[in-house]
């Protein structure tokens, strides 16, 4: 699996975009977008990439969560791309609410969506055992300080993330 990640919006607050694709650009690669950015700023970024004869260029988004920065694009990638659009929470533009312990198909290989409250109660992570890595949203990854409070379901998100074997986090703001 390739993971591409699209450059940020130069002046609208966004989030990172994540493009995976096959290695290979195989017919049966899922081409996945994990969250879709404010806008339609990733439509040009998503268009230059090569990804083979006879593939959908976004054949799917999964959405971490229910933020406008993280879903505002998908009302424009939708009707550019027509893919299937995988969230926690039913919604505009959403074609299949997804579960803790889903497997989907990204790119060539297997991932498996956790539920992850913490940031919202609809968040979600997208596991990918075979590569090591986890798409996490806008989960918070750190204590910034002791005066901050932590949600119950926060503390339970990490520990659930504690027992996963991975190397790679890829956050929804900051860098992999």
């Amino acid at each position: 699996m390739r993971i591409i990640t699209l450059p940020l919006h130069p002046t609208k607050y966004s989030c990172n975009v994540y493009y995976l694709l096959g290695d290979w650009n195989k017919l049966d690669d899922v081409n996945t977008l994990i969250d879709a950015g404010v806008d339609d700023y990733a439509i040009s970024q998503i268009d230059a990439v090569t990804t083979g004869i006879g593939q959908k260029k976004v054949a799917q988004i999964i959405i971490t969560h229910d933020h406008f920065d993280h879903r505002g694009g998908v009302k424009f990638l939708k009707p550019k791309y027509d893919p299937k659009v995988f969230a926690f929470n039913k919604g505009e533009f959403i074609d299949i609410q997804v579960y803790d312990g889903m497997q989907v198909r990204l790119g060539d290989t297997e991932g498996i969506i956790l539920h992850t409250p913490g940031h919202s109660n609809d968040s979600i992570s997208v596991y990918v055992p075979s590569q090591g890595v986890i798409f996490t949203g806008d989960l918070p990854l750190m204590v910034s300080n002791n005066r901050e409070t932590y949600t119950l379901s926060y503390y339970n998100t990490l520990k659930k993330l504690l027992e996963l074997d991975f190397k790679d986090i890829y956050p929804g703001h900051g860098n992999p």
